[in-house]
Order: C-alpha cells, then structure tokens, then sequence
C-alpha cells in the first residue's frame, strides 16, 4: 500500500520548531504590546504622574470621539435688534459662555467648537471634546482616499511605460525606484527646502516660467496647502515602490493573450481592458491594501515637514498617537488612539476585501 505523503493541515514538529523563533517575535513585539495598548487605554497611565494609575473605562475613548451639535441664536439688542459686528456680520454668543450660563447645555460643558456654519439667523456648531484630534481623523481619511487612487493609477502608468524591451529601460527603472530606497526622513528635509516659502526651488521655478508675475507661496505654512503638498511629496516618495508590484504583475500575463488581441484588431484600450487589466485583478488588491496600509500610518513627513501645523492642519492619527504618548507622556491617550486607529484600518481593510471578493 502506498504511504500517504504529510499534508500542510497536519501537525509538524520540525515545521513549528523552524516557525517558532519568528512566531515568538510577532507575539513580543506585535501581539503583547498590542494587548498592553488595549489595557492602557482603559487607565489614566502617565509616565510622569505622581498619582497611581487608576481604572476609567471607556473615558479615554470618550474624551476622543465625543462629538455633539448645538444651534445658536444670534445676539440681540434690549429692542430686538439683531447685534451685528463692524463687518456687518451677525454676531452670536461664545459658545463657553452660552454653555456655563445655560443648565440645558451643561453636559456640553468642557467641548470646543470642531467647525460652524450659519444657516438663515442661527448658526450650527459642531463640538468635539477633542477637536484636534477629530481633525487629525479627517486629514488621515482625506489623505488616503486621495493619495491610494493617484498613487496607484500613477505607479501603473509608469509600470506600463516600462514594461517593454527597450535599450536602457533597466535604468528608467532604477531611477523611478531610487526615492523608495532613500530615507523618509531625509526626503522630507528635501522637499520641505523645495516647498521653502521665500528660496524654495518649486517657488523659483514658477517665477521664472510665468516672467516673475508668480507670488512666492508658503507652501508649508499656510493651512490651505500644507496638506496638499504632504500628499505631493508622499506620492512622488512611494510610487516607486509600487510600480515594481505593478511590474510584476504585467509580467505573469501571457504573451498569447497580447497576441490573440492583436490578431483581432483589438486597440490599445481594448487590449489593456479586456487583457491587461483582468490579469492585474489580485496585484490591484495588493497594491490597494498595501497604500491603504501606508496612508493611514502617516507620520515622518508631518514630523519634519509641519510637525502638524500650521493651525493643525496637517495632524493625522499616528502623529497624535506619538505627540500624546510620547510628547506628552500620556500612556493612556496615545494608547486609545493606537486602539481607535486599529480598529477603523480593520474595518477599512475588511470592507475592502468584501468589495474585492471573487463573485460567483
């Protein structure tokens, strides 16, 4: 009778021993930690605290995510009259003072206006218990949600420029690649001299191509284009990176189905759509999760380039993670961020993998 040979599914001493020494890293350093993080997030743990550390539950969790609405009547005068500033702009109560001197609103008591707007006489306010943070959030989700599509369409089109048997094509390759191999530190330092307000090479070059009718623009220091030039550089840094993933999945498709479409007359758009972009179905996965993964852990460029100004413009979830635990010595805020931050990627991450799933 023949032996049957050991599946993958059976128990294999030789195979958890050679898999151990890595398996007992990622618990030290990946799943321990993490455990920690989860704990902390439930105490008031600060590295510098004289007080022990005490048990509060969700209260850090709280603290972040707290979020409430509140209308506002606009300020009158002993006759009616609507209270309007020099600009002739309606003027309204401060929201601290409309908080404290109103019982109705005292559990709005301590929570900062996150942003406003007037709709007819009242405006609507949005308050956050923490609104840095709440800005931290949507500056991470508007970086992903704009930087994992260019970024990826971007490294395909280069991955198919340089996808063909040409002279010194290896060395377009090298040069796209070299920004990934090179420090993101020290890449940051380079650009933020490229985006300098007064000397920046970017501002210099427009001067000189619209004949010195461009005004210099501090690029880094104002709020309304600090993040937008992080996403520039952030793109340019890692599209390297992933035109080589793209790259090697051109590759795995079979030159008979390039032939095939040929023979039938098929244009380039019909080639690439029906041919090119069916075979690249699981490195498009890839790629997604892998930028994904990357923009939601933004940090080093923020660091160097605006340390999370101007105006806290440029604040992310990872930055605040280490401002807090690291900065500040707050253990137990830095955790629950860590915490928040695990969650949305996982969440992220299977709704992504739902949306991508094979379909009968």
């Amino acid at each position: 009778m023949q032996k049957s040979l050991p599946t993958l599914t059976q128990h294999n001493q030789s195979g958890w021993l050679f898999a151990l020494p890595g398996f007992g890293l990622m618990m030290l350093f990946i799943v321990v930690p993490f455990v920690f993080a989860i704990l902390f997030s439930m105490t008031n743990q600060r590295l510098i605290s004289p007080n022990p550390t005490q048990f509060v539950g969700l209260e850090n969790y709280q603290q972040l995510l707290s979020v409430n609405l509140l209308v506002l009547d606009p300020d009158v005068t002993a006759t009616g009259e609507i209270k309007r500033d020099n600009r002739g702009d309606i003027r309204y109560p401060r929201i601290r003072s409309y908080t404290r001197n109103n019982p109705d609103y005292a559990h709005l008591q301590g929570m900062k206006e996150w942003f406003s707007w007037q709709w007819q006489d009242k405006k609507i306010a949005i308050l956050a218990s923490d609104p840095v943070f709440m800005k931290a959030i949507v500056n991470t989700l508007l970086f992903v949600l704009i930087v994992a599509p260019l970024q990826g369409a971007l490294a395909l089109g280069l991955a198919l420029l340089i996808n063909q048997r040409l002279r010194g094509i290896n060395l377009y390759r090298a040069i796209y690649f070299m920004p990934v191999v090179v420090s993101i530190v020290v890449v940051s330092i380079l650009w933020r001299f490229i985006y300098d307000g007064q000397n920046g090479l970017l501002n210099n070059l427009f001067h000189t191509l619209s004949f010195g009718h461009f005004t210099a623009v501090d690029w880094l220091g104002n709020p309304n284009t600090a993040l937008g030039s992080i996403m520039v550089m952030s793109i340019w840094q890692a599209v390297g990176f992933h035109m080589v993933i793209w790259l090697s999945g051109l590759q795995t498709i079979s030159p008979t189905l390039y032939e095939a479409a040929k023979i039938e007359g098929a244009s380039s758009w019909q080639t690439f759509r029906y041919v090119t972009w069916p075979g690249l179905k699981n490195t498009a996965i890839l790629v997604l999760i892998v930028i994904t993964m990357q923009a939601f852990a933004l940090f080093a460029q923020v660091d160097v380039m605006t340390n999370g100004g101007p105006l806290d413009s440029t604040q992310t979830i990872v930055f605040q993670a280490v401002e807090r635990g690291y900065g500040k010595q707050d253990i137990s805020g830095g955790s629950a961020i860590s915490v928040v931050l695990f969650i949305m990627v996982l969440g992220i991450s299977l709704l992504q993998r739902y949306l991508t799933r094979e379909k009968n």
